[in-house]
């Protein structure tokens, strides 16, 4: 039996007691923790890559080392929320830390590309349950009324790993090696399960239960067959070939298959009575769009940075400093004032706005662009990035009853990623071929030059080289244009969100005396 506050007593909607501010602010350091190794996991490998392929070999399945953690991240993502809802947030935490972990070990004794790539899938089942499970833990343990600052802290932490995961990277890689990636993760694990064990002291409701597993598969069948289909079809094997066509049909039909048995589902993975919700069907619609302009700007603006000006990858992580601070600036200050308030719309639309703004100024750039100039877009990035991400996993939590907090938040949590990872999928083929375009333009050795990759264009001589770099910046140019028709659309959906009033935690104003141990 746990050791836990009571549960108000009454039905299966009542909200648990909150825990002690000593179990509380454990119990938040647990999963923030845990929701960086996460974020960090997502980013700290691509560093390692070559020095991955002199060790196991196997050059050709190099990219599914970084795709298969995505996916299989991704794809458990509403099952989390929904199983936490079910058996209680606690021990759900626990076991995907458990799981993220020992799947750490796994990847850090690989002795072949294989066996990297398998244990890497088994990683990411973890890894999508420690963060969208610290956005509901976070729910669980802190009232409304405080939340938003909460939120605001989760939102830094997310910028933090997009810059310090390139850098963690090739500091293990250039010294304790490779295999330190995700033997690292083990002692931090261990810190997180403690905190949690420790802090994490809430009864969730208990009501009869059923876990929706046909609803799981259908959903996680086609987040991977859409995920394959865009990374695949347009890089590789082209967007009309018969097995790319496949896949997307087969996306297509297992997502109306998952539609059809969530509304005959007991206990649905993710209720479709969500989306007559307004904040919930805006919030997942505006989450969908934010999230791929989001992920086009952090993986996009590194790579200007070693294409275009010639840096390595430590030193373009380090030039994503402006772009983390104002992720990290705008996020807590965001959550602040909406722990003050209690008002949340404002953000996503200046977000937004300030998102238009900052892609139309990194449509412009040259390869002669000033460093100062870029970091200043890469701050004003940053900054909107942090207003509208958070703000709206927030508002979803306030409009939804306790019993489905679980599910709303891995749900909402689950169409940003899904906006991320199409818009990586997509936005890069968009670069890629504008590259081709424009180098193909410059000359053959251009092209051929970017083909070898972004080292080989500096090696050219000159003039070549200049029109080559040129026209490389000019093709990022391109895309980052067509990522502003897409936060434009963003923009707009962010205006139909709808403002409702904050919600009280019933237990916020009495006093939560620590239950006794219990066995």
């Amino acid at each position: 039996m746990e050791n836990s506050a009571e549960a108000a007593p009454g039905s299966a909607d009542a909200a648990p007691a909150l825990p002690t501010p000593r179990q509380a602010a454990l119990a938040i350091a647990g999963v923030m923790v845990g929701m960086l190794l996460s974020a960090l996991d997502q980013t700290v490998v691509s560093v390692a890559l070559p020095s991955i392929v002199g060790e196991l070999g196997g050059l050709e399945r190099l990219p599914w080392v970084v795709t298969v953690y995505l996916v299989t991240s991704m794809a458990v993502t509403p099952l989390w929320g929904k199983v936490s809802d079910l058996y209680g947030r606690r021990a759900v935490v626990q076991c995907a830390i458990g799981v993220f972990v020992v799947g750490s070990v796994l990847c850090g004794i690989a002795q072949s590309i294989w066996q990297l790539i398998v244990f890497r899938g088994l990683q990411g089942l973890g890894a999508g349950g420690l963060f969208v499970l610290a956005l509901a833990v976070i729910a669980d343990v802190v009232p409304p009324e405080r939340r938003g600052r909460y939120q605001g802290m989760f939102g830094a932490v997310f910028g933090l790993s997009s810059v310090v995961g390139p850098l963690a990277g090739g500091w293990f890689t250039d010294g304790p090696g490779w295999r330190w990636i995700f033997l690292i993760n083990v002692p931090v694990g261990v810190l997180a399960l403690v905190a949690t064990a420790v802090g994490l002291r809430i009864r969730s409701p208990q009501r009869p239960h059923t876990v929706d597993f046909t609803g799981a598969a259908l959903v996680a069948g086609a987040v991977v067959c859409a995920l394959l289909y865009l990374n695949w079809a347009g890089d590789t094997y082209g967007w009309a070939a018969p097995g790319s066509l496949l896949l997307g049909v087969g996306a297509v039909a297992l997502g109306v298959l998952f539609v059809w048995a969530e509304t005959r589902a007991a206990e649905p993975v993710i209720p479709m009575g969500l989306f007559r919700n307004p904040v919930f069907g805006i919030g997942a619609l505006f989450g969908l769009l934010a999230g791929a302009a989001m992920f086009a700007g952090i993986v996009f603006l590194p790579l200007y940075f070693q294409a275009v000006m010639g840096m390595s990858s430590t030193r373009s992580g380090l030039a994503m400093l402006p772009a983390m601070f104002g992720l990290t600036v705008t996020s807590i200050a965001s959550g602040q004032l909406i722990s003050k308030n209690g008002r949340y719309k404002v953000f996503p639309v200046s977000g937004s706005a300030l998102l238009v703004v900052t892609m139309l100024l990194l449509s412009r750039l040259t390869a002669d662009t000033p460093y100062w100039q870029i970091g200043l877009y890469a701050f004003l990035f940053g900054a909107g990035v942090g207003l509208v991400m958070q703000p709206v996993i927030t508002a979803v939590q306030n409009s939804v009853p306790p019993q489905d907090t679980g599910a709303a938040t891995s749900a909402a949590n689950f169409f940003q990623r899904m906006g991320s990872a199409i818009g990586v999928a997509v936005f890069g083929t968009v670069l890629t071929s504008r590259v081709t375009d424009r180098l193909t333009d410059v000359g053959r050795d251009a092209a051929r030059a970017a083909d070898q990759g972004v080292t080989a264009l500096h090696r050219l001589p000159e003039p070549l080289r200049g029109r080559a770099l040129d026209g490389y910046a000019h093709a990022m140019g391109d895309m980052f244009l067509a990522c502003v028709l897409l936060v434009a659309v963003a923009l707009v959906v962010s205006l139909f969100l709808k403002e409702m009033p904050r919600k009280t935690h019933p237990a916020a104003d009495q006093p939560v005396e620590e239950a006794p141990a219990t066995s």
